[in-house]
């Protein structure tokens, strides 16, 4: 039984008529007729009762066509399916972020984007550090990922320099330098608060970078904490620990006990986003995901 042999049925089924049925199949009634016959044969079940004005069909017939209708009509979503699919317009991919990234405007506008443009695209979000998701998308359990740092390189993956901002310096809300908290603060004025930092295996891009600032300034952090997350740091800042730096974008999220305040210092300690994905991409939607980021973020590395 092949599958033209089920959509020949099925036509003379709805229009009641060989004749008719050949015409809208676009083939000759005597070959069409044959075919009819071989089902039957192969079945070995009467499908249509043939009457002098056309045919009937048969109670088994009625069941089988009901099932094939069901079946062809399977077949058709499975191959638009596929065709969506191959365009990028339907499937599954799966994003990462680091803690402090997805707070970001750009950011959150990025994947707000691509859910717009493509809605049959399933998309699954997972937060992790930023080695962690790099690592995860070399193997092959993340599609793509907005980290902060790109310390190391790993085989196979692709890094797109997205934006940077400043990063602001977070005190707790009853500290001496919460005074003034629009004014730039410098550096030089920090070196003898306590500093507390999320730890460098979580996110090696930032904490170097505060590192490589005191460094810079000719200071020695003094770091009394170190956090497994930029929220967790902040939540010690709240409870008086110390001070510590963060994104600018976190300042609107976590306000509860904490002031920030702008740092001056030369070089400008700047956070940057980074979008991580593999460099041989064969899914068209992942593709289409990294093309939308970048369009809404503003990147052109």
């Amino acid at each position: 039984m092949e599958l033209r042999h089920l959509r020949y049925f099925k036509v003379v089924a709805e229009e009641g008529h060989i004749t008719r049925a050949a015409e809208r199949l676009s083939i000759q009634q005597p070959p069409l007729s044959l075919q009819i016959k071989a089902l039957e044969t192969e079945l070995k079940v009467k499908l249509f009762h043939r009457r002098s004005r056309g045919v009937e069909l048969t109670d088994a017939g009625a069941a089988f066509y009901a099932d094939v209708c069901g079946l062809l009509a399977g077949l058709e979503e499975a191959v638009s399916k596929t065709k969506r699919v191959a365009r990028g317009e339907q499937g599954n991919i799966a994003i990462g972020f680091t803690s402090s990234v997805i707070f970001h405007a750009a950011t959150k506008k990025a994947i707000r984007s691509y859910r717009t443009a493509f809605p049959e695209i399933a998309l699954s979000l997972e937060e992790d550090g930023s080695t962690e998701l790099i690592n995860n998308i070399a193997h092959n359990k993340l599609d793509a990922a907005f980290v902060r740092s790109n310390t190391s390189y790993v085989e196979g993956v692709r890094i797109h320099q997205m934006l940077e901002e400043p990063m602001h310096l977070a005190v707790p809300a009853d500290h001496p330098l919460s005074i003034g908290s629009s004014k730039p603060i410098e550096l030089a004025a920090l070196s003898d608060q306590p500093l507390i930092l999320y730890r460098r295996s979580s996110g090696p891009g930032l904490y170097d970078r505060i590192i490589a600032a005191y460094a810079s300034a000719g200071l020695t952090p003094q770091i009394v904490q170190e956090a497994p997350r930029v929220g967790s740091a902040l939540n010690l800042v709240a409870a008086g620990l110390g001070v510590s730096f963060v994104p600018q974008s976190l300042g609107a999220a976590h306000s509860e006990g904490v002031v920030y305040r702008p740092v001056e210092c030369d070089p400008p300690l700047l956070a940057p986003i980074m979008l991580a994905c593999r460099k041989s991409e064969s899914s068209e939607a992942v593709k289409s995901f990294i093309r939308t980021a970048r369009t809404a973020m503003g990147s052109r590395s």
